[in-house]
């Protein structure tokens, strides 16, 4: 009889939990912690590397691919605003569910002079070099994020995972040359990416060995350098605020969408999408976690390779569900603690500015709290406040990314439905 192995989302689980005792049992001395940052942690670093490292080659050959494969120009244009469409629904959604809860629980009045002065001061200095970043933001036109997606050199932009975008534009532009061309001209092209594809799951498979050891290394990182204790009780109902909104998104508002839009199976969804989710856990990227969400996505759940390669690059950097959510909770919690009482038009306005912050923003580690420097100060709210939530920010950035990679999913299956396809079934389907 053969032995039956353990799911990939069970060995992930052991890691994340093992790497917290790792974490807790070695701080307990003194040397602890450097121990656990010099021998432990670069293992981790060196897993999200590992993902960064594919990601590039998989948008490339995975986006090249999925283009060429329609049959006109017609199908992508319907494609894409059909998937903007629900990008921006989705966006908007969990911003209207966390201004809505903030409001409710009013977690800005739990916390205390003592420790807003504390975490004021302990960590200013971060706050400072993020509101520097903005400054120069805000110095460029209206009209530069426009100009920034096309890229005047794409080997320099392929360089680096901070301009997907610009990575995006040009191989959507392969893509639709390649689907203008004669099929006696595109043909041998085509088959070097639908090779190039294979090859770049492949190694997503062999990373993914790796993944239990990747994510036990960041966990007990991750509790060897955390702030101390009394500051994650004051800021315990500010957490669970953020924490509520992101279970509401993931099971009421993506839930509804999964059943009534795509048609599927929301339980066997979460069950089949779950090594994602928790690789976005570990690593607070959406960009190192879009090789493991294509693959779960195409391999797992059924999603056609030309929807889910269009749909999923576009989304690790336009679609930011879980970060928008947090942006509306964090804007307002900070209000509440200055004793800013916001009116209506200045809770719209973070609506208006976390939707239109979330796109474009950097599919990567802390790029929310730039984004929230940006939405404090649509509202005349003093950015230094972002100190206040500085000691949970990671813990709470590894949730809302998973919610991120989530609402991707959905949208893909969505898309999928919307465009005449059913989901293929899958060897796990078989068994």
């Amino acid at each position: 009889m053969k032995k039956k192995k353990l799911a990939l989302h069970w060995k992930i689980i052991l890691g994340i939990l093992f790497g917290i005792i790792a974490g807790i049992f070695f701080i307990q001395f003194a040397w602890g912690k450097e121990f656990v940052v010099n021998w432990i942690k670069p293992f981790g670093t060196i897993f999200i590397n590992l993902l960064k490292l594919i990601a590039i080659p998989l948008i490339i050959a995975s986006l090249i691919k999925g283009i060429s494969d329609l049959k006109d120009i017609s199908q992508l244009s319907k494609m894409g605003m059909r998937t903007l469409g629900i990008y921006i629904f989705t966006t908007v959604m969990a911003i209207g569910v966390g201004l809505i809860l903030v409001n409710v629980i009013q977690p800005g009045n739990f916390i205390s002079d003592e420790t807003r002065t504390d975490m004021l001061g302990t960590f200013g200095g971060t706050v400072g070099e993020k509101m520097l970043e903005v400054e120069t933001v805000k110095q460029q036109g209206p009209l530069q994020p426009l100009v920034d997606i096309v890229p005047e050199n794409i080997f320099e932009s392929a360089s680096s995972n901070g301009n997907m975008l610009q990575v995006i534009f040009f191989t959507i532009l392969c893509g639709v040359g390649l689907v203008l061309l004669p099929e006696d001209k595109s043909s041998p092209v085509k088959k070097i990416f639908d090779s190039a594809n294979e090859l770049v799951l492949k190694l997503v498979d062999i990373i993914m060995l790796s993944a239990p050891f990747g994510v036990f290394a960041l966990m007990a990182s991750l509790v060897a350098e955390s702030p101390s204790a009394d500051i994650f009780v004051a800021l315990g109902m500010y957490g669970l605020t953020v924490l509520l909104g992101l279970v509401i998104l993931v099971f009421g508002v993506y839930g509804a969408l999964l059943k009534f839009l795509g048609k599927a199976n929301v339980m066997e969804f979460y069950r089949k999408f779950a090594p994602a989710q928790l690789v976005a856990f570990s690593t607070s990227s959406s960009a190192a976690t879009l090789p493991v969400t294509m693959e779960r996505v195409e391999e797992h759940i059924g999603v056609h390779k030309e929807v889910s390669s269009f749909v999923l690059p576009i989304g690790a950097t336009v679609n930011m569900d879980g970060t928008s959510l947090y942006q509306g909770v964090a804007a307002v919690f900070i209000a509440q603690v200055f004793g800013y009482d916001l009116t209506l038009m200045q809770q719209l306005s973070i609506l208006m500015t976390a939707t239109l912050a979330s796109i474009g923003a950097a599919a990567v580690p802390g790029a929310g709290i730039l984004m929230l420097v940006i939405v404090l100060e649509s509202i005349g709210i003093n950015p230094a406040g972002i100190a206040l939530i500085f000691a949970v920010d990671r813990p709470l950035d590894m949730c809302r990314t998973a919610v991120n990679v989530t609402g991707d999913a959905i949208v893909s299956v969505i898309i999928n439905r919307s465009t005449g396809r059913e989901l293929t079934p899958t060897a796990e389907d078989m068994d």
